[in-house]
C-alpha cells in the first residue's frame, strides 16, 4: 500500500482542503476531488473530517475509490471503510489491486469481512453483488412502538430505512415488509404486522439480474427490494440508488457496444492507450472481414455491373437503406428485451409485426427513389439511358426487398443472440449494416436480373 509517509499537506493541497471543507454538498467535493491526481485526493482525505470522508468515499461519482483507498495509510483506510456502507465497500474492495486488498481484508473484523466476502462471492451485474447488508428487520412479535424504537437506535449504523423487514421470531424467514411511513402513522401499540400490507413482499433473489431488479423497482415503485436466499431469509437489500448507479453503468455498456466495440472498463479519459486499442481492434477487424464478403458479392455480379454501369449509381442508395432500418429494428428490441417488453418465446410475433413494417417503409424509400430518377431524367439533369422507366422500377423493388429484409434481419439478431446467451447489446448499428450490406447487394443485383434481363442484362 502507498503509505503517506507525510501527516502535514502542502500549500497547494491545503488551498483543495479549504475549498472542500467550504463546500456544502459532498457531490461538490467529490467533483473537486476528481480533478486532482490520486496522491493530493489522498493527502486531502487524510485530512478531511471522518464524516466527510466517509461521505466522499460513499458517493458513486468518485472516480477511482479503489485507488483513493490504496493510497491512503492502512490505518486511515481501516477507519474509512469502517464508516461506508456495505455494498459501496464491496465495490472498493472488488476493484482493487494485490497486495493491498488482501492485506485490509484481512485486518478487517470478522463479522464485516464475512460479509463482505458473502457480496463479493455474486457475479458482478447480480442482485447479490449491488445489495448492502445493512438493513432494518425485527421479529413479528414486536409492537409498532418497539420498532420505532430499535429504528432510532440502530438508525446510524444502517445505510438508509425505507422499509424494515418483518421476520417470523423462530424461523427468521421473512414475512412482510412495513414502509416508515406507514409505521409513523400506526398505533404505536398495536403489533408491527398490523402497518404491514395485505400483498406478498416483492423479493429477488441474489442471483437475479440488475435489470430484473431495476425492473421491479419500477414496476412495484419501490425505494429498495429485500433480497432472500431460498429459504425466505432476508440477506440484503437492493436500493433505488444503487439500481440507478447500477442502470447508468449498464446503459454506457450497451451505447459503447452499440457503436461496434466492447464496453469500456474505464471512464474514456482514464483508460489507457493500448487498453483503447485492444476494446476496438477487435470489433473492427471483424466488421473489416465481414465487409469484404462485399467485395466478393460484387466480384460475383462484375458482369452484370460491366452491362449495365448504371447499376452501380445506386448501390450505396440500396445499401444504406437496408443498413438503417435494420439498425432501427435492432436498437427497438434491444431495449424492448432490456425492458421485458418482449421475451425470447416471442421471436416470432416481432418477425410478423416487422416484415410487413419492413416491406411498407421500403415501398416508401421506393416510391422516394422513382420520384427522384424521373425528376433527374426528365429535367435532363442524367441520362439514365433508354430503359431508365425498368431502371426506376428496379430499384423501388430493391428498396422494398432490402429494407424488408434489413427490418427482419435486426430484428431477429437480437433474438438469436440472447439465445446463444450473448449480450443483445453485441448487435451494434455496424454489424447490423454489415450484415445487410452483403446480403441487400445479393438482392439487389438478383431484382435487376429479374427485372432487366433481355433489355439492360
Amino acid at each position: 500500500m502507498d503509505v503517506l509517509a507525510e501527516k502535514t499537506i502542502d500549500s497547494d493541497d491545503r488551498d483543495i482542503l479549504d475549498l472542500c471543507l467550504k463546500q456544502e454538498h459532498v457531490a461538490d467535493i467529490v467533483e473537486l476531488l476528481n480533478e486532482q491526481e490520486i496522491e493530493e485526493q489522498a493527502r486531502v482525505l487524510v485530512h478531511l473530517p471522518d464524516d466527510k470522508a466517509v461521505e466522499v468515499l460513499d458517493q458513486p461519482g468518485l472516480d477511482d475509490p479503489a485507488a483513493l483507498i490504496e493510497a491512503l495509510p492502512a490505518e486511515r483506510a481501516l477507519k474509512l471503510l469502517g464508516g461506508m456502507s456495505a455494498d459501496r465497500v464491496a465495490d472498493v474492495f472488488r476493484y482493487m489491486n494485490d497486495p493491498p486488498r488482501a492485506d485490509l481484508l484481512r485486518q478487517l473484523d470478522v463479522e464485516t469481512r464475512s460479509s463482505l466476502e458473502k457480496v463479493l462471492s455474486y457475479p458482478v451485474d447480480s442482485a447479490g453483488s449491488l445489495m448492502t447488508t445493512e438493513f432494518v428487520s425485527v421479529p413479528a412479535s414486536w409492537t409498532v412502538e418497539q420498532t420505532l424504537d430499535h429504528i432510532r437506535r440502530v438508525e446510524r449504523t444502517r445505510e438508509t430505512i425505507y422499509s424494515v423487514y418483518v421476520l417470523d421470531p423462530k424461523t427468521r424467514q421473512l414475512l412482510k415488509a412495513v414502509a416508515l411511513r406507514r409505521l409513523i402513522t400506526a398505533d404505536p401499540k398495536a403489533s408491527v404486522l398490523s402497518a404491514a400490507r395485505f400483498d406478498k413482499p416483492i423479493t429477488v433473489s441474489p442471483s437475479a439480474d440488475r435489470e430484473e431488479v431495476a425492473r421491479l423497482i419500477s414496476k412495484y415503485d419501490l425505494l429498495a427490494v429485500p433480497v432472500v436466499d431460498e429459504g425466505w431469509h432476508v440477506i440484503g437489500i437492493v436500493t433505488v440508488d444503487d439500481i440507478i448507479d447500477a442502470i447508468v453503468a449498464e446503459s454506457t455498456e450497451d451505447a459503447q457496444k452499440f457503436g461496434g466495440m466492447e464496453a469500456l472498463d474505464e471512464p474514456y479519459d482514464q483508460i489507457g492507450f493500448w487498453a483503447m486499442i485492444k476494446k476496438r481492434a477487435g470489433w473492427l477487424c471483424v466488421l473489416f472481414l465481414s465487409e469484404m464478403l462485399t467485395a466478393s458479392a460484387m466480384q460475383h455480379f462484375s458482369d452484370e455491373l460491366d452491362k449495365a454501369a448504371v447499376l452501380t449509381l445506386f448501390i450505396p442508395l440500396v445499401m444504406s437503406s437496408g443498413g438503417n432500418s435494420g439498425s432501427q429494428a435492432t436498437s427497438l428490441l434491444i431495449r424492448a428485451i432490456a425492458l421485458g417488453e418482449v421475451k425470447l418465446r416471442d421471436w416470432w410475433r416481432v418477425a410478423l409485426r416487422e416484415l410487413p413494417t419492413g416491406v411498407c417503409l421500403g415501398a416508401i424509400l421506393g416510391i422516394l427513389g422513382v420520384l427522384r430518377i424521373t425528376a433527374w431524367q426528365t429535367a435532363g439533369f442524367f441520362d439514365y439511358g433508354a430503359h431508365w422507366q425498368l431502371v426506376a422500377f428496379t430499384i423501388a423493388m430493391a428498396l422494398t426487398a432490402i429494407v424488408a429484409f434489413g427490418s427482419l434481419a435486426g430484428s431477429m439478431l437480437p433474438f438469436a443472440l440472447k439465445a446463444c446467451g450473448f449480450d443483445p447489446a453485441s448487435a451494434s448499428a455496424p454489424f447490423v449494416a454489415t450484415l445487410v450490406d452483403v446480403t441487400g447487394l445479393v438482392i439487389y443485383f438478383s431484382v435487376a436480373l429479374f427485372i432487366l434481363k433481355g433489355t439492360l442484362l
